[in-house]
């Protein structure tokens, strides 16, 4: 993995440390539980490895996905969610060497399919932080609310696209190096 952007992430981390614990202690008083919330994810060359966030929600049962409404999301996870600061532990993952700062969005095994000819390509990825398709369905918990089976929904409709704009994503960077 890329050093260089490791190296700063580290720099991050340390530098947000005051910032880190004021979100960790919210997290505690928001909801009790732990603060930070732990999940396998899918990584490149299809590796899982556990990735990283500030605990939004409730352990309650419900969807693997989090639609708009969801009452599993706590006052303080609402916040965290819509500000993207829930994403921040992932500054560890990017240390590790998981993740990058730019790269698709890692997925739960759920989801992928190690079969279909759009996921092997994306696979070859590192994942990241953020990409293309991040901000293009920043809106993806209203989306799933309105959908009748959010899970279908996400895996025929939404989950195609976000591989399709993460691979044209990464194919314009590499020609343009």
């Amino acid at each position: 993995m890329n050093l260089p952007g490791r190296l700063i992430a580290g720099l991050v981390l340390v530098a947000t440390l005051p910032l880190l614990s004021v979100i960790g202690m919210a997290v505690w008083f928001g909801g009790g539980g732990s603060i930070l919330f732990r999940q396998v994810r899918i990584g490149r060359f299809g590796q899982p490895f556990t990735m990283y966030k500030f605990r939004t929600m409730r352990n309650l049962p419900g969807l693997p996905l989090t639609c708009e409404g969801d009452s599993r999301v706590t006052s303080v996870g609402r916040f965290l969610r819509a500000s993207k600061l829930d994403e921040l532990p992932q500054l560890w993952n990017i240390v590790l060497g998981d993740m990058a700062w730019i790269g698709p969005r890692p997925e739960i095994p759920e989801f992928v399919d190690m079969n279909d000819p759009l996921w092997q390509q994306v696979l070859q990825l590192c994942p990241g932080l953020a990409d293309a398709a991040s901000f293009a369905f920043r809106n993806e918990a209203k989306l799933l609310a309105s959908a009748a089976d959010p899970a279908d929904y996400y895996r025929r409709e939404i989950l195609p696209r976000k591989l399709q704009l993460s691979l044209d994503h990464s194919m314009r960077r590499s020609s343009s190096r």
